[in-house]
């Protein structure tokens, strides 16, 4: 049995009324994981589908997923059931049975700079202005969104095609007052992502980044997150081979079984996939992949290839396949093979669903800033003090379970 669909625990913590209506505001909320995600909430609302692939599911503790409202930016106005056709991660038939409510569900204008994401584009952008007008249209939508479909809490969730890393260093990021100040001079160091989370902080709204762009994991808006009393997570969601990494090495480690090399390669061809051809945004993805094996194995492996490949007829049904090179008792050397043939999507919108209900959990319990012990959904685990994240999945599954359950994390599980 999935230990973590196993258990079921009682509420606990601040004491705040249960959530009956959790708004869902996604960035890039066309995209395949997002199409995916609503088209599951509406399926299970018609008891139409089955509830595999979502690790919390019997956790009754938590908002039921049929409790999700969804809304959110696209540079794409198409509705959300002609993107999932569009996508083709769902049946025709799936779609189809769900395909009224869908069509119901259009995205707004959204920001977009090509600076930091040139393989991604659309027609349904907000009018040029400064930041600081492009944060307040996006707190507007927010407030708008929670009006409209009377909401008792809003989750922000950035879902967005990869952006290239911004300059880390700028003074603009260092605290919430120089972020302000950038806001009003239009500092180029702050990122689209930086937008979105900023003003769901300043609206009070829960922030998730499942993306390896830079978004609250800077030091200005993770101190405004403390301040505003607000939980953050992130960052890249670990769906596919990342995942079987944090699986695999520490099994690896615990039989002294030395990695000489690991070649990993990615082929995909979604919207993701297109947005990683730019280097920049390439490089933001890559080095979240190749940061988890090292810190599993204890030891650098010097020959840690990462491949990501855009193969437009894939589509978003992906390739993940891995060559790993051992060395065991006595110098003899062996040969690991995995080809994990899967369907992206499906794999990230289900931990997207889980993340929210948490993250509308931590909010519940009256918890603020980063959310380390969500760590067991990204490649990159956000951290309180800037320390190592730990990567083993089935350590943060502990961390994770223990959070749920009420307990005090262990030392050096925290």
């Amino acid at each position: 049995m999935n230990t973590l669909t196993g258990r079921r625990a009682s509420r606990h913590g601040s004491g705040n009324e249960p959530v009956d209506r959790l708004g869902v505001a996604v960035v890039g909320l066309g995209g395949a994981v997002a199409t995916t995600a609503v088209a599951g909430v509406e399926l299970l609302r018609l008891g139409a589908c089955g509830q595999d692939g979502l690790p919390l599911a019997a956790r009754t503790d938590l908002v039921p997923y049929e409790a999700l409202v969804f809304g959110g930016w696209d540079v794409s106005a198409d509705d959300l059931a002609k993107a999932a056709h569009f996508h083709q991660v769902l049946d025709p038939a799936q779609i189809e049975a769900v395909a009224p409510r869908l069509q119901r569900v259009r995205p707004w204008s959204a920001v977009a700079d090509p600076a930091y994401c040139r393989g991604v584009g659309g027609a349904n952008v907000m009018p040029s202005g400064g930041p600081r007008e492009q944060t307040d249209r996006i707190r507007e939508d927010l407030r708008r969104f929670r009006a409209e479909q009377g909401l008792d809490e809003v989750v922000v969730v950035n879902l967005a095609s990869t952006e290239r890393q911004p300059d880390l260093a700028s003074s603009s990021l260092v605290s919430p007052e120089a972020f302000e100040a950038a806001l009003d001079g239009g500092s180029e160091a702050i990122t689209p992502a930086m937008l979105y989370a900023y003003a769901a902080l300043r609206e009070g709204m829960a922030y998730v980044n499942f993306t390896p762009s830079v978004g609250a994991d800077v030091p200005a808006l993770m101190l405004l997150a403390e301040r505003r009393g607000v939980p953050i997570a992130g960052k890249d969601g670990k769906t596919g081979q990342t995942m079987v990494k944090t699986v695999l090495a520490p099994a690896l480690r615990s039989r002294a079984l030395r990695v000489e090399g690991w070649y990993s390669t990615n082929l995909l061809g979604n919207r993701d996939g297109r947005a990683l051809e730019d280097p920049g945004s390439l490089a933001s993805k890559t080095t979240a992949k190749q940061s988890v094996l090292d810190a599993v194995l204890g030891y650098p492996v010097e020959d840690h290839l990462v491949r990501i490949d855009y193969y437009r007829p894939r589509g978003d049904r992906k390739e993940a396949w891995d060559n790993i090179d051992l060395v065991g008792f006595l110098g003899r050397r062996m040969q690991m093979k995995i080809d994990f043939l899967c369907q992206d999507s499906a794999l990230a919108a289900p931990l997207v669903l889980e993340l929210v209900r948490l993250l509308a959990e931590a909010r519940r319990r009256g918890e603020r800033g980063v959310q380390e012990q969500f760590g067991f959904f990204f490649k990159a685990p956000m951290t309180v003090d800037g320390r190592a994240p730990e990567h083993a999945l089935h350590r943060q599954e502990r961390v994770l379970l223990d959070w749920l359950d009420g307990q005090t994390p262990r030392d050096g599980q925290s």
